[in-house]
């Protein structure tokens, strides 16, 4: 997780009736466009970059910069979520975070769950070691692991040769790994192992000589389905552990006669089955969230949005459940409330997407 400038962020979740949840926060209007989105991860290998399809609610802005998110979105389990701002738009063909980049955006990445109440007292301004305020003990793991990794980055630019950095990855592999373990939280660890098993991180061959003897890997996998069971994190762990070990199980000396195109047969087919899965997941989570969103709704409010969905005017409304055009017109506007949108296509993105 990584802190900026520009941004500053309050966070407070609040314990309200169905679970509800409000964030808060203000940012330099200035230096960022009006729109602050808050995405759920649920696959661990996308903390970095942007994705659409994690972005769960999106706020504008006032005059200040102060933004809200309220509703009731959030899972009763604890999830990695993320808030971002950018100065990418649709329009910005070459930087549009829609297709998963944007050179020009600011992150937080948190722990959370629907009954936290947060407080991130934080302006971005290299302030790695300030103190986040929380009920939920867990959120600043994230926050701790890369206090850590900054003390990791000071000792290897001490000493820069081929011998030092073999020390340093032997020390800092086993260092993180173990104060991850100390964190008690598995979403912790698993945000260490991303970055220790990466492929394109120093650590990834260490990971995988280390996965050839230590019992860890199966430890933070009981943890995950004690912690998280059938929860996206466990399953995808699972199948990148298991396919990892099945790697550093080829004999080296044989390595010459595997069939290598049977194996990557295999991994195509596994990724695709993850992809399915994943693909399945979000569908079913869409429908779950259209479903808790419809039930904030009154009777009316309901029968007012099916006929929105349907592209029917006002006045059609107002034929259609004999009533007067200015009574539709309220029920639209506690229809745009309720559901935090602020436009029929904003209404028709949400459940159509």
């Amino acid at each position: 997780m990584r802190f900026y400038k520009y941004i500053i962020v309050f966070i407070f979740c609040g314990n309200y009736v169905n679970a509800q949840h409000q964030f808060k926060g203000q940012i330099d209007n200035e230096r960022w466009q009006n729109e602050v989105y808050l995405s759920v991860i649920e696959d661990y290998r996308t903390l970095e970059g942007i994705n659409d399809e994690q972005i769960i609610s999106r706020a504008t802005t006032n005059t200040e910069g102060l933004f809200q998110f309220e509703g009731n979105q959030l899972d009763t389990q604890q999830k990695i979520y993320k808030l971002h701002v950018d100065n990418c738009t649709s329009f910005n063909q070459g930087s549009n975070h829609f297709e998963g980049h944007c050179e020009d955006s600011k992150d937080i990445l948190f722990i959370a769950k629907s009954t936290d109440t947060i407080t991130f007292p934080l302006s971005f301004d290299a302030q790695m070691f300030c103190d986040i305020v929380s009920n939920n003990p867990k959120t600043a793991a994230f926050i701790k692991i890369d206090s850590l990794k900054e003390e990791m980055k000071f000792a290897y630019s001490e000493f820069r040769s081929k011998a030092s950095r073999q020390l340093n990855n032997k020390k800092w592999f086993k260092t993180l790994q173990d104060f991850g373990e100390n964190l008690n939280e598995p979403l912790a660890e698993l945000y260490i192992y991303t970055f220790l098993s990466d492929r394109s991180n120093q650590f990834h061959n260490y990971y995988l000589e280390d996965l050839k003897n230590n019992a860890y890997y199966n430890e933070l996998l009981d943890r995950l389905q004690s912690h998280y069971p059938n929860s996206s994190y466990a399953k995808q762990y699972e199948a990148e552990l298991t396919s990892d070990k099945f790697i550093v199980s080829l004999p080296s000396e044989k390595t010459s006669d595997f069939n290598w195109t049977t194996f990557l047969i295999g991994l195509l087919i596994t990724s695709a089955l993850l992809n399915l899965w994943f693909v399945f997941s979000a569908k079913k989570k869409k429908k779950k969230q259209h479903a808790t969103a419809k039930e904030q709704l009154t009777k009316q409010e309901q029968n007012v949005l099916d006929l929105l969905l349907s592209e029917n005017t006002n006045k059609d409304i107002a034929e259609a459940l004999f009533v007067s055009v200015s009574t539709v017109k309220t029920h639209v506007n506690n229809v745009y409330k309720k559901l935090n949108v602020n436009s029929r296509d904003e209404l028709k993105s949400l459940f159509n997407k």
